[in-house]
Parts: C-alpha cells; sequence; structure tokens
C-alpha cells in the first residue's frame, strides 16, 4: 500500500490493543526496515526454488505471457526468476523499502528492476502501460483489511491487463486454518529453516501471525483471513472469466491439505456460439425479461409439477423440491452449481434449507441483476455466488462440485455433448448431476418438431436416450429417470393461459408482437406433447 512521505517508521506498532488493528493501511506500520532486512530468511530462495519449480514460469509461457506486473515484489524474489526466465518485468510495491531490498537483490543477481513505487487501489495512476499477466504473490492480497479496497485493487489489476491477459494471486489457506483443519508448514512457501511463521490470533476477519527469527527477533503481521471461494467470487464479480484454483502449485488437492492456494484469473471477452449468444440476447431482452418475471413466476422460471388450485410459481417451486429429495443430504460442506439458474429460485432454496454454497451460472445478465437482488433480499447472498457464463465453457475447476444442477436449459445450447462433458469434469467422484430438460422423445418421427425449433431457433432437442447415452460416455452412471412428460403441456397451457389474462397488465412493458408469438409458440410447445412427441421430467446421474 501506498506509504506516507512524512516518515518511514523503524519499529512496528500497534497500539495498546493489537487484535483492534484491522486497517489495510496498517501495511505502512508492519514493514519496518528492521523486518523487511530480515525477509530474505524467511523466504529463502533457494528452497522457494526448490518448492515451486517452474510453476509460475509454465503458467505465463502456457498463456503466451511476455511482459509481467509484479504487484508484490517484496524483495524481489519473483521478478528475479521471472528475468531470468526472460520476461520483461515492472517491479511494484508500496513499501520503499521493500523495493530498496529488491532492487539490491537483483543486482546482486545480475539485473536492474524496474520499480513502481505504488498502491494497488489506485494503480493506474502510478502504473501506465499495459501487461500480458499480473502476479500479486507472497498472500499479500490479505492485507486488503477493507472489501471495498479488495474490490478496487482487483478492479485496478484487471484494467492494467491486456484483453487475454492474466492474473495470478496466491493465499494461505485460511479456510483449514479458521476451522482448526491444519497448521501452517514450511515445505512450499516460507522456507526458512531458523525462523518461524505461526498464527497468534485467527477470527473472521483477523490473522495476526508472529515471525520468530534465530536471533530471537520477533515481528507480526495482522492479515485479513481471506477464504478461498469469496476470492474467487469477487474476482469473477469484477471481470474475470474462468478462475483456475491450485492447492500448493497441484491442481488436484483436498481442502484442508495445501498451505497456499494460487489463482488464476483469465480477463477474456466472453465469445459465445451463435446459438448460446441468440439465447442470451432472448433472455436480455426487455420483453422477455418482463415477461418471465411477471408470467412465469419470477423466482423459478422453469416448467412446474401441479396439483389442483397451484399457482404457476407454486408448481414451478414443487419441481425445485422434488429436485432436492432425490439427492442425498446436503450441507454447509456441500457445494452446488447451478447451470442456467436463471433468477435463482433453486439456489436460494438449496442455500437456505441446506446452508450449501451454490454457485448459480447463467448468461442472460439481466436476469443475474435480479438474481442478485433477491439473493441479498433473502439475505443469502453470502452463499450464492451468481457468475455470468454459459455452460458450453463452465468456469469452474476441474472436480470442484459435489452436485450439477439444471433445469430446463440445456436445450438452449448448440452443442449438448459438450455441456454433458463438462459438467463431468466440474463434478468430484461420487458427485451428482440432476436435471429436466424439454426433451423430444426417443422415437419422435423426424420434423414434426420445427414449429418448436424455429421458435427457439435450434436444430434439435436432446431426449433421454442422448442424455443417458452422453452421460455414460463421460463417466457418469445413470440412476433414473422420473417421468413427469404430462406435466410439460400442463405448464405451457397455463402460462398461455396466464399470459391471456394479465396482457392488459403487461402494456408497456412487454411488446404486443412478442405477446402474439409467445402464445402462439405456446400451443406448438402443448400440442406437440399431447401428440407424444416431447418429453419431460427429472433425469438423475452420479459420477464414478
Amino acid at each position: 500500500m501506498q506509504m506516507s512521505a512524512t516518515k518511514i517508521p523503524t519499529e512496528q506498532n500497534y497500539g495498546d490493543d493489537p487484535l483492534e488493528v484491522r486497517d489495510t493501511d496498517q501495511y505502512q506500520e508492519e514493514y519496518v526496515s528492521s523486518f523487511v532486512d530480515k525477509w530474505d530468511e524467511l523466504i529463502d530462495w533457494e528452497g522457494r526454488s526448490q518448492s515451486e519449480g517452474e510453476f509460475f514460469i509454465e503458467i505465463l509461457r502456457n498463456h503466451g505471457a511476455k511482459k509481467v506486473l509484479d504487484v508484490s515484489t517484496g524483495t524481489g524474489y519473483h521478478s528475479v526468476q521471472l528475468l531470468k526466465a526472460g520476461f520483461e518485468v515492472t517491479s511494484v510495491d508500496g513499501s520503499p523499502m521493500m523495493l530498496a531490498k529488491a532492487f539490491e537483490n537483483g543486482r546482486r543477481e545480475g539485473f536492474i528492476l524496474r520499480t513502481i513505487k505504488a498502491d494497488w487501489r489506485y494503480l493506474n495512476q502510478d502504473v501506465h502501460d499495459l501487461y500480458d499477466a499480473v502476479i500479486c504473490l507472497g498472500n499479500s492480497f490479505t492485507h486488503l483489511h477493507n472489501e471495498n479496497d479488495r474490490r478496487k485493487a482487483l478492479a485496478e489489476y484487471y484494467a492494467t491487463l491486456r484483453h487475454d491477459g492474466i492474473l495470478i494471486l496466491d493465499q494461505r489457506n485460511y479456510d483449514a486454518l479458521l476451522t482448526g483443519k491444519s497448521k501452517p508448514s514450511h515445505k512450499y512457501y516460507y522456507c526458512g529453516e531458523d525462523v518461524t511463521a505461526e498464527p497468534e490470533h485467527i477470527d473472521e476477519s483477523l490473522a495476526r501471525f508472529k515471525y520468530t527469527f534465530s536471533d530471537g527477533s520477533e515481528f507480526h503481521l495482522n492479515m485479513f483471513p481471506l477464504q478461498k471461494e469469496y476470492v474467487r467470487r469477487l474476482m469473477k464479480e469484477v471481470g474475470f472469466q474462468r478462475v483456475t484454483t491450485y492447492g500448493d502449485f497441484q491442481e488436484t488437492y483436498k481442502e484442508s491439505e495445501p498451505d497456499f492456494f494460487i489463482h488464476v484469473a483469465e480477463k477474456k471477452y466472453k465469445k459465445y456460439t451463435d446459438v448460446v449468444e441468440t439465447a442470451r440476447e432472448y433472455y436480455n431482452s426487455d420483453d422477455a425479461d418482463n415477461f418471465y418475471y411477471h408470467i412465469w413466476g419470477g423466482n423459478d422460471i422453469h416448467i412446474g409439477l401441479y396439483e389442483d388450485g397451484d399457482t404457476i410459481a407454486e408448481a414451478s417451486h414443487r419441481t425445485v423440491e422434488k429436485m432436492a429429495e432425490q439427492l442425498p443430504p446436503l450441507d454447509k460442506y456441500s457445494r452446488v452449481l447451478d447451470i442456467g439458474a436463471g433468477y435463482g429460485g433453486a439456489a436460494r432454496h438449496l442455500a437456505k434449507e441446506f446452508g450449501c454454497r451454490v454457485t448459480a451460472l447463467n448468461l442472460s445478465e439481466a436476469e443475474n441483476q435480479r438474481n442478485r437482488k433477491m439473493n441479498r433480499e433473502a439475505g443469502l447472498d453470502k452463499l450464492i455466488d451468481v457468475v455470468d457464463g454459459d455452460f458450453e465453457q463452465i468456469p469452474e475447476d476441474r472436480a470442484s462440485y459435489d452436485v450439477v444442477w439444471s433445469q430446463d436449459a440445456i436445450l438452449h445450447s448448440g452443442d449438448r455433448a459438450k455441456v454433458i462433458k463438462e459438467v463431468a469434469r466440474v463434478l468430484k467422484p461420487g458427485g451428482h448431476f440432476i436435471l429436466t430438460d424439454p426433451m423430444q422423445a426417443d422415437n419422435c418421427p423426424e420434423g414434426v418438431l420445427q414449429p418448436v425449433l424455429d421458435r427457439i431457433h435450434l436444430d434439435s432437442l436432446g431426449s433421454p436416450a442422448f442424455y443417458k447415452r452422453e452421460a455414460g460416455k463421460n463417466g457418469m452412471e445413470f440412476v433414473e429417470f422420473i417421468d413427469y412428460t404430462p406435466q410439460l403441456g400442463n405448464h405451457y397451457q397455463r402460462v398461455r393461459d396466464e399470459l391471456t389474462k394479465h396482457e392488459q397488465e403487461l402494456e408497456g412493458k412487454v411488446s404486443e408482437d412478442y405477446i402474439e408469438r409467445m402464445k402462439k409458440g405456446l400451443m406448438h410447445w402443448v400440442n406437440a406433447n399431447k401428440n407424444g412427441y416431447l418429453v419431460w421430467g427429472i433425469l438423475h446421474f452420479v459420477k464414478k
């Protein structure tokens, strides 16, 4: 962070109650000269080099990066390593003493570092170039105690990246420390043999570490205990498209095992297939948004399971409840991915009933805005991450979810086989894939569904046999298909009736042309269902 230009502190100062010091600008008082002079004893350049190998170098090369901005230079370890590997590096830090030490270390290794003192929150005031990669390593991001500061810093990193650049950011595994599941080791990061780094205090908003050196000197750092999923969510909300997380340089790991997580966040402008882009534009339109919100239920905008007297909203919610009943018990440790989440009704139900974390992936920014608003109003926004994106390219790590959930969404894909492959990729072994989707019957005659397909701009629909076949190809076992085919016709007829009933109320919200096309399109679905060409129900698979 930006240091004061008036006086450089020589001793750490936390006042009368160190545990009350939870401020981003405390960084200015922590990296005093005596601590900086000993920092390399803690890092142990040789030990660190052996533990991480060429992990970061390989990631940068795989992404085609040549020009790198090191925003947490410290004493220069990574800047020097990248210079040795042939990268063009600019070295940034908020501490002038750290930068002076880094410059000295660089000269010793035969390099002249290009250094800039800058505050991350205002990075682009001092850094006026674009880079292929930004690296923020050494658990540095944890010095930001305020969420607005974290968002601002990530936005500044994002702004200094080229359109296809990456951010590499690491953090200590505070999740494990907060739950008492593990203690820090010196195996990968702080490798100094005669130095100890251990937590003195940890709660939800403060991790105070003590660093003890061989001469008996002690120093402290007050940091914010960043949790893994929280950091990933912030990155995506700032605009990063895909975030891959490693544990101690490994892509596959148990959550409690790594000392550190390394996030690789990609800045890539969304590139949707033509079919997906068509669906995105449709669901982003004011006509569609207002129709689904005011007529289709506005919460669970999917096909419902109707009983006598049900509203559309009640029937749609019953589908959510029925799907949840098919799954093994969920709890606060369960992770669910809802692909094609719409307004997030299923996500809110699961989060509220079971306390599980849910990622709601959806391609309509308009629906996602409503979703986030309803999550905040329900007090569930800390359990639900709403992510802009499509399920043909799920922006999540391999084997990271216990459940993948989807309701009446996969039909909008032009490459459903790819969607199933992506689902299998992000599911943990033993994880469950549960979905509903309007499908053509396995024995559907060719050509009879053209009126339905024309309305949704598709060439085909999936079928029960298709989903079973593709799931099997990708290592998922078929559990059951609960056939509710008549409910598809019931639902579309009910939606049409409600649209006709409330047509005048939609004046000024939904265009007349849209309403007429919708009424005609809904009847195509109803008739195709009556003729036996369409089927619908709950499909359930388990990953081997």
